[in-house]
C-alpha cells in the first residue's frame, strides 16, 4: 500500500491519538489488532478538583486480504470510562459526558485497494478532520475552534466534521497529494424551543399548538472534501470544506427558512509531534451556521484559528504551547425568537501550556494548564454568566497508557 494512503487510514482510525496497536491474530489472510489507551487525570477547573477519565478508548481493527491488491477492513472503537461518571462541567470533550462504561466512538467497514484507494461506510472521522487534526494534540484541552466538535462541543457527528455518523467516504493518494471525499446520507427531524430545560416532546406539543417559541428543524445529508499536499517530508499543507443544509419551520406562522451549514479553511504543519525536535501547526477556518454558542444558539458567521508550537528534547521531555480563538463577534444569533441582544459578543479564546514526559512512546505522564481569555459580553448579566460557565482556567496532571 502507498505510504500516503496508509497514513490517511491511520488518521481515520485513530484520530490524533498515539498510533499503536497490539496484533492479536495474523494468518496471512486475516488480521486482528487491538489498540487504544487508558488516561486518568486529576483536574482543577471551575472551582472543583476531581479525578476524571481522559477520553480513554479501545479499538478493534480487522482486515482480510481478498486479492493481491485488495483487502476488506472493519473498525470498532468504544470510549471507556474507567473512573466512573463525573458531575463536573468541562470546557471540551476531553472527558466524555457518557454515564455508560462503554459508548460508541467509531464503527465502519470498507475495502482498500493499493491503487484505487479506500472506500468505507459508517461512523468515522470526517474529511474535514484531515485539515485541522494537527493542532489537536493537547491531552486535556484540545482545540475547540476548528469546527470539529460542533453543537456545543459534541463529537461532530451531526454534520460530519468530527466522528461523523452515517458517512460514505473515499480516500486515496497520488504521489505527494492525498485526498478525502465523503457524503453523509441521513435525515434528522427534531423540534427546538427557545426555552431552557424543556424536553423535545414538550417542545413538539408547543409546535403543534403554533407557539411563537417553537420550531421544527429538518437536517439532511452533508458532503465534504479535503486535500493534503506534502511539500517536503516535514512540511505539509491542507485545505478542505464541509457543507450541509437544514430547513427551519416556525410554528407561529408556518414560515420556513433554509439555512446553509458551511465551513472551509486551510492548515499548515511542520514536523511530527511524536518525533524529537520542533513541531509547528496552525489552521484557520471560516464557518457559517456551523456551530452554536454556549447556550445552544446557532452562530451565523464565525472565524476559527488554532495553533500549536511544540518541542521534544533528547531527554524525552516534550513541551508545547497552543492558542485557539473562535470569534463570532456580536449580532451573531440567527433565530429571531431567541430575543438575543445584538450587542452580545461570543469570542472563545484560550491558551494551553503543556509538559509531557515520555517514559516510552506509549507511556506518558503530563501536566497541562489552560488560561482563558474569552469574551462573552452581554447586557444580560445572567446570560453572560451562563455563557462563561463552561470556559475557565484550569490545570491537570495525568497519566496516559497506550496499548
Amino acid at each position: 500500500m502507498k505510504k500516503g494512503l496508509s497514513s490517511l487510514i491511520t488518521i481515520a482510525i485513530l484520530g490524533s491519538s498515539s498510533v499503536n496497536a497490539l496484533e492479536i491474530y495474523n494468518d496471512s489472510t486475516n488480521k486482528f489488532t487491538v489498540g487504544g489507551f487508558i488516561d486518568a487525570r486529576v483536574i482543577n477547573t471551575q472551582g472543583q478538583t476531581e479525578i476524571v477519565n481522559g477520553a480513554s478508548r479501545i479499538n478493534f481493527d480487522f482486515s482480510r486480504q481478498i486479492q493481491d491488491e485488495l483487502k476488506a477492513i472493519a473498525v470498532l472503537e468504544w470510549g471507556v470510562n474507567p473512573v466512573g461518571s463525573s458531575d463536573i462541567i468541562y470546557n471540551n470533550r476531553f472527558e466524555s459526558i457518557q454515564d455508560e462504561f462503554l459508548y460508541n466512538r467509531l464503527g465502519y467497514v470498507g475495502i482498500v485497494h493499493d491503487k484505487y484507494g479506500q472506500l468505507t461506510i459508517g461512523k468515522q472521522w470526517g474529511a474535514w478532520y484531515d485539515v485541522v487534526y494537527s493542532t489537536n494534540y493537547s491531552l486535556v484541552w484540545d482545540g475547540n475552534a476548528a469546527g470539529v466538535y460542533t453543537y456545543n462541543k459534541d463529537d461532530g457527528a451531526i454534520n460530519g466534521t468530527g466522528r461523523g455518523d452515517k458517512l460514505l467516504q473515499y480516500r486515496n493518494s497520488y504521489g505527494d497529494l492525498s485526498i478525502a471525499a465523503q457524503v453523509q446520507f441521513k435525515n434528522n427531524d427534531f423540534y427546538t424551543c427557545d426555552i431552557e430545560a424543556i424536553s423535545e416532546s414538550e417542545c413538539e406539543t408547543l409546535f403543534n399548538n403554533n407557539s411563537s417559541v417553537a420550531q421544527q428543524v429538518e437536517y439532511n445529508s452533508t458532503y465534504g472534501a479535503a486535500l493534503t499536499y506534502a511539500l517536503t517530508n516535514k512540511l505539509s499543507l491542507t485545505a478542505g470544506m464541509n457543507r450541509g443544509e437544514f430547513e427551519i419551520v416556525y410554528a407561529k406562522d408556518g414560515n420556513t427558512q433554509t439555512v446553509e451549514d458551511l465551513i472551509y479553511g486551510v492548515g499548515v504543519t511542520y514536523g511530527n509531534f511524536a518525533n524529537k525536535g520542533l513541531y509547528v501547526a496552525a489552521n484557520i477556518n471560516k464557518n457559517k451556521n456551523h456551530d452554536t454558542d454556549n447556550l445552544g444558539r446557532l452562530i451565523k458567521d464565525a472565524v476559527g484559528l488554532e495553533s500549536m508550537v511544540s518541542y521534544r528534547y533528547d531527554n524525552n521531555i516534550r513541551t508545547f504551547l497552543a492558542y485557539n480563538v473562535f470569534d463570532a463577534g456580536d449580532d451573531y444569533v440567527i433565530q429571531p425568537n431567541f430575543n438575543a441582544d445584538p450587542n452580545d459578543t461570543f469570542k472563545r479564546q484560550f491558551a494551553v501550556l503543556g509538559i509531557h514526559y515520555l517514559f516510552t512512546e506509549d507511556t506518558i505522564v503530563y501536566i497541562e494548564a489552560r488560561k482563558d481569555f474569552s469574551d462573552f459580553s452581554s447586557d444580560d448579566s445572567e446570560q453572560e454568566k451562563q455563557m462563561a460557565l463552561s470556559e475557565d482556567d484550569g490545570i491537570a496532571i495525568g497519566f496516559n497508557y497506550t496499548l
